[in-house]
């Protein structure tokens, strides 16, 4: 618990404060001295700590599930143990806890303590639950926490025993994604999340009742390890535990990275958006020109009978704006109000809002 809560609180701040540390460190690299560095807040220096934080949080992912394998190794099984390989007979298993009886037992370590001693009944609990068909077969399906479960004695005791504690699993897991949902979070990727949860039940469900290994461990994982690798093959337990790791683990990391990701897509929406305003003022600015074009067209020829006569386009002048400043006014609230006001004094039976034209 105490180890989940430390990489909960991993996730939540140390990204961020690795991210400003490696933003400062890049641009004391890449810029020259005297040099202006780009200011918080501008839009070079925001592409430049999203692409760094990217970084940091993938390094950071690749880092847990490091740690998540190096955990199941330290754990070791109890072929790793016995040294023996997933394949071996019954013959192979007791002749190999001979061998290592001869050396572990505590009669026949000269300074023998309880660490021996310990360390020879373990060997003695692999060789006896590797023995048994059932045991071998829950053993190498839910890990050694099966040797704690009391009153299962055949596979299928176990296999219903197993069950029990792998639906409530998922089904908490469920429930506390549609209740994140719920309140917002977790938006990103919901789908992808949804069907990663379904896909490692079914596969965890696959595994513990089928008689033989994953295929994806059996012809995959498990030779490309002992190929090119010394690092030993996974056991069906073991690649759940890890699956499960890096599916939490994925989880939190896409959380952060995805609306990293959606970043250049809204700022490239932004930018269509504004090309679109902007073609959109043009296509008003040479409307309106049209418009004021056509006016004077129609102006000029309405005008056109008085052409030549100076004392006639003047008159028409000072009608217009007479007709201009009376319109006005007599629109004007204020100068309604103050007229109003004016004949109410006069007339005392006459509205406070009465017309001008009275």
């Amino acid at each position: 618990m105490s180890a989940n809560l430390l990489s909960l609180a991993g996730w939540t701040f140390l990204p961020n404060l690795v991210t400003g540390w490696v933003q400062s460190i890049f641009y004391g690299i890449t810029i020259r001295a005297g040099d202006p560095k780009p200011q918080p807040g501008s839009p070079k220096f925001m592409l430049h700590r999203r692409r760094i934080h990217i970084m940091v949080v993938s390094a950071y992912l690749l880092y847990t599930i490091y740690e998540a394998d190096w955990e199941i190794r330290r754990a070791s099984d109890f072929y790793q143990d016995l040294g023996i390989p997933h394949s071996s007979t019954e013959r192979d298993i007791k002749s190999r806890f001979r061998r290592l009886a001869a050396i572990y037992h505590p009669d026949k370590v000269s300074a023998s303590s309880p660490s021996s001693e310990g360390y020879f009944v373990h060997l003695k609990t692999a060789q006896d639950t590797l023995l048994s068909p059932a045991k071998r077969f829950a053993y190498e399906r839910f890990g050694p926490d099966m040797l704690s479960w009391q009153r299962c004695a055949s596979i299928q005791d176990y296999v219903l025993h197993g069950l029990q504690s792998i639906l409530p699993y998922y089904g908490v897991a469920a429930l506390a994604m549609y209740i994140l949902g719920l309140l917002g979070y977790l938006d990103w990727g919901k789908y992808w999340r949804w069907l990663t949860v379904i896909c490692l039940c079914v596969f965890e469900i696959h595994a513990v009742t089928r008689p033989y290994f994953p295929a994806v461990a059996a012809k995959l994982i498990n030779p490309l390890l002992t190929t090119f690798t010394s690092h030993p093959p996974y056991l069906p337990f073991q690649l759940i535990a890890l699956c499960k790791k890096m599916s939490v683990t994925l989880y939190i990391a896409f959380s952060q990275i995805g609306p990293l990701l959606e970043t250049p897509n809204t700022v490239s929406s932004n930018a269509n958006a504004e090309v679109a305003l902007r073609q959109q003022m043009d296509r008003l600015d040479a409307t309106a020109k049209a418009a004021e074009f056509e006016t004077t067209r129609l102006m000029a020829m309405e005008m056109s009978p008085f052409i030549g006569d100076e004392q006639a386009l003047t008159g028409l002048k000072e009608k217009v704006k007479e007709w201009l400043v009376q319109n006005t006014i007599r629109n004007d609230p204020e100068v309604r109000d103050a007229v109003g006001n004016l004949l109410k004094r006069r007339r005392p039976d006459a509205p406070a809002g009465a017309r001008g034209n009275r």
